[in-house]
Parts: C-alpha cells; structure tokens; sequence
C-alpha cells in the first residue's frame, strides 16, 4: 500500500452532498460508462421543472420523458421509487449523518436498484465516513490482486482480512487502491 500511496500522491476525496440528487447520480451511472452516464444525468437534470434534481421532479416526468433522456424503463422504475420514497420519508436523507454505516445501508437498500455497492457509495463520497471497504466493487478488488499479487479476484472475506491492517481508513484505502489503477498507463 505504501508505493501505491506514493506513486497516486495526497489524499484528496471530494464530496458530494448526502441528498436525493447524489442519490439519483448514483443510480444512473450503475453499470454505465461515466461517459454516457454523465449525458443522461445532464438531460435529466434539463427535464427536471425545477432545474434540479428533486423526488418531485422525477414524479413528474412521464416513463417517455424518462426513455427520451436515456433511462432504461429498469431504472426510471429505480428512481421512481426513490422519489417516492424520499417523499412519503422512508427514506430520511437529512437523518443519514446521523446513523451508523449498517444503518444507513439498510436506509437505502429499501429503495429497488441500490444495493449495497450503491449505499458504499454513498457512504464514503456524500458522507465521508472513513471506514468502508466496498468489497463488492470491481476496481478495489482488481487493485487489491495487483497489489498483493493474486491470482484471481479476491473474494470478501479475503479483502476482509487484508483490509484489517487498514482501520479505521478502510475508504482512504480504497480511494488509493481506485486512483491505482488510474494511474497505471502514466507508469
């Protein structure tokens, strides 16, 4: 870890506010390239009658306003019910700095399309929270094999066990393990 950190260089996280845009941010780039991602966001967040992301604007918008933006009908659906989650508060973002990690992860999954690759997300870049180690994701575990010369992808109980050295900066890690492999076509 130490030659990662000082071939990436300083720490630097930025953050995104803990919200219901954040939210929808998350949902509509899953599975995507940030690329196209980032235009379906940008026509989106165009249709919005406010000009912003807001449950109410999603709501409002018909599933052929949400297919001329880009959306699958799979997550219009998503967003759909997060809007209505978030407006009948089941879903409580003003209250998510103050639960703990499991906590917050079982506040999101309640919404269909995040699981908990989405709400570790949403853990370490809206709410900073230092300690997370995303075992579900791709990029931290193709960095983790490199890294610790592995031969296939290492399953969690694995990162587990190696990310123990790393508490409680488990998201610190993960940050410079993502940013690892960024930088590999500079090497």
């Amino acid at each position: 870890m130490a030659a990662i950190i000082e071939r990436v260089g300083p720490f630097r996280l930025q953050l995104r506010e803990p919200e219901f845009g954040t939210l929808v941010r998350s949902i509509v780039y899953q599975q995507l390239s940030g690329r196209v991602a980032s235009k379906i966001l940008e026509r989106l967040i165009g249709a919005m009658p406010e000009g912003r992301l807001t449950a109410e604007g999603i709501l409002a918008l018909s599933p052929e306003q949400m297919r001329a933006v880009g959306l699958s009908g799979q997550k219009s659906a998503y967003l759909r019910d997060l809007a209505e989650k978030t407006i009948s508060g089941d879903v409580d973002f003003p209250a998510l700095p103050s639960l703990a990690d499991d906590e917050v992860i079982e506040h999101l999954t309640r919404v269909k399309g995040v699981g908990v690759w989405t709400a570790h997300m949403f853990l370490i870049f809206a709410l900073g929270r230092p300690d997370v180690l995303p075992t579900g994701d791709l990029g931290v575990r193709s960095a983790m094999k490199k890294a610790y010369r592995m031969r296939a992808l290492p399953k969690p109980e694995r990162m587990e066990k190696i990310a123990r050295r790393w508490k409680p900066y488990s998201s610190v890690a993960s940050w410079y393990l993502w940013r690892s492999l960024e930088n590999e076509a500079a090497l």
